[in-house]
């Protein structure tokens, strides 16, 4: 018989044992640190994001954040003539581009590391109201120095823009449909691309270039209203502590930043690489970068982690994008002004030329999860980039002067190959850190990218004008232009050269941009070297605890092939 256990003296009825204390939850997969200010990561996401239909509205915001920030640069390239017509400013109007592009780019560090700690909804609202606020003073600049100035509030905004939106996509969907919201931002780029031109023109030639920025209003109001209505992020523990932002450390990106990237778009064009202006900005910014190392290891939570530098897979894809904003210079920049001086094109027809490469990309990046699935994210990226060093060196060997479907078709190939290249990069590299580490990681990767591709401009540049003035050396004729930017602007109005002379500018022009497009197939080269060197044979992807309950059987299964 079994023995009873003994009752309790007393009456009522016996308590209840209290509860287990639930343990705190465990530190990120892949090495992490929890959140700084002792939060935990977010436990899951909200029910209403899990659902397509949930998503729809998130996802409609994040493209109409992307899409302020990609058709910027290309709306207001088309409306220079009329902006300097009105304010002036002719010699200092290419800092209209500079300026924006250095404050998105010495910003992003910053915006990664905020939304890590504070979370993504409130950087993204503070990005859009200040690129609209930015967009609002544009308008009503004065004179081409306040516009300048302008712009770069407009940047500011501009980088939590494009690193906050490419961090949520990341958070809303799991990684097999990843590919999915990256290839719809991907078009969102092909779109900016193809329409900015045209609606920039338009809106200068028949109505104001203000309206230029105006028209932004609009677009960012909706996104703002969609991301404060049914941006709901995943709830985290309240930290023990408040977190602590390290400004310390921002300030010092930011300036070693601002004068890298200022001798770096002014070397060569203000002043002579070899000059006071360029070496002293090149020794203060080696100076800082030196400083902000320093800063940075002694800070508790540092702008930029050493960690993005020390784990693998993320060091590769830093160096491997930062390549492909090297090698992006060559097609953005270098072939319009090759399909107008050496083809005879119009700016329209070779504005097409161009944005052929915009067609295939985000077709080939939507397609890429099927490529990634089965051999990988690395394998998948070398393929892609190894085709692209191929397409590349194929450019030198078109004919001369040769018909406009030639790099037509090139570009179109060199789209379809860094679309397999560049995305699963991005995929991948997000997910093998936690929600806590990614907006961080985001940065790091689109901070190297805007840096390659601010040294592409001024590496490229250099090689185009050293080229062509070495071959203007042996020009049959004298009073001939000798730089590339007077080159183009001469064969605009070919009446005014004799015959023997228009053919030889073609011709140095033609050689100039074969050696730009070596370059990049140099900048494609070093990508695939990064990845073969550096990258692990299988990224590290883990399961996070921010994606909403679902069946996990697959997702554990793709963790393991990747």
């Amino acid at each position: 018989m079994r023995a009873r256990a003994p009752r309790r003296a007393g009456r009522g009825p016996a308590p209840r044992r209290a509860p287990a204390r639930p343990r705190p939850p465990p530190p990120p997969p892949g090495g992490g640190a929890p959140p700084p200010g002792g939060g935990g990561p977010p436990t899951a996401a909200p029910p209403a994001l899990t659902t397509p239909r949930g998503r729809r509205p998130v996802v409609a915001a994040l493209m109409l954040g992307m899409a302020l920030a990609a058709i910027d640069g290309t709306i207001v390239s088309t409306a220079v003539p009329q902006i300097v017509g009105d304010l002036g400013g002719f010699t200092v109007f290419s800092w209209l581009f500079s300026g924006y592009l250095l404050a998105v780019t010495v910003t992003l560090p910053l915006y990664g590391k905020l939304s890590d700690t504070f979370g993504r909804k409130p950087v993204l609202i503070a990005g859009i109201i200040l690129f609209l606020i930015g967009s609002v003073l544009c308008a009503a600049a004065w004179n081409m120095a306040a516009l300048i100035a302008f712009r770069i509030v407009q940047g500011l905004g501009g980088g939590a823009l494009q690193g906050t939106v490419q961090t949520i996509a990341a958070d809303l969907y799991p990684l097999k449909e990843r590919p999915r919201i990256q290839a719809k931002l991907s078009t969102v780029w092909a779109t900016s691309a193809v329409a900015g031109p045209v609606v920039g023109g338009l809106l200068a030639g028949y109505a104001d270039w203000r309206w230029i920025f105006l028209i932004n209003l609009p677009v960012g109001a909706v996104a703002l209203w969609l991301v404060v209505r049914h941006l709901h992020e995943p709830s985290r523990p309240r930290p023990a502590a408040r977190p602590r932002v390290d400004w310390a450390g921002a300030l010092a990106v930011f300036a070693t930043g601002t004068l890298l990237l200022t001798a770096l778009v002014q070397g060569g064009v203000a002043w002579p690489w070899l000059s006071t202006p360029s070496l002293g900005l090149f020794g203060a910014s080696a100076v800082l970068a030196a400083l902000t190392v320093v800063i940075e290891r002694r800070a508790a939570e540092p702008i930029i982690p050493g960690w993005v530098w020390r784990r693998r897979t993320i060091a590769s894809v830093n160096l491997a994008l930062g390549a492909l904003g090297l090698l992006m210079v060559a097609p953005t920049v270098f072939l319009p002004t090759y399909a107008q001086s050496v083809l005879g094109l119009g700016p329209i027809a070779a504005g097409f030329v161009l944005s052929v490469m915009t067609l295939s990309w985000p077709v080939t990046a939507a397609l890429s999860d099927r490529v990634y699935n089965r051999i990988g994210f690395r394998l998948t990226a070398i393929i892609g980039i190894g085709a692209a060093l191929l397409i590349l060196l194929a450019f030198p060997l078109l004919p001369y002067p040769g018909e406009p479907w030639h790099p037509a078709l090139l570009m179109l190939l060199l789209g379809a190959a860094l679309g397999l290249f560049q995305l699963p990069l991005i995929v991948g590299v997000q997910s093998t850190v936690g929600w806590a580490e990614r907006g961080t990681t985001t940065a790091s990767v689109l901070f190297c990218r805007q840096v390659g591709q601010s040294i592409g401009a001024a590496l490229f540049g250099a090689v185009a004008n050293g080229v062509l003035a070495a071959r203007l050396l042996d020009a049959p004729v004298t009073g001939l232009p000798d730089d590339l930017d007077a080159v183009a602007r001469a064969l605009e109005d070919p009446g005014t050269l004799s015959a023997a002379a228009t053919d030889y500018l073609r011709r140095a022009v033609d050689s100039a941009v074969d050696h730009v497009y070596i370059g990049a197939a140099g900048a494609a080269a070093l990508a695939l070297l990064a990845l073969i060197t550096l990258a692990p044979r299988r990224f590290p992807v883990i399961t996070e605890t921010t994606e909403a309950p679902r069946k996990t059987g697959a997702a554990d299964r793709q963790d393991t092939s990747s």
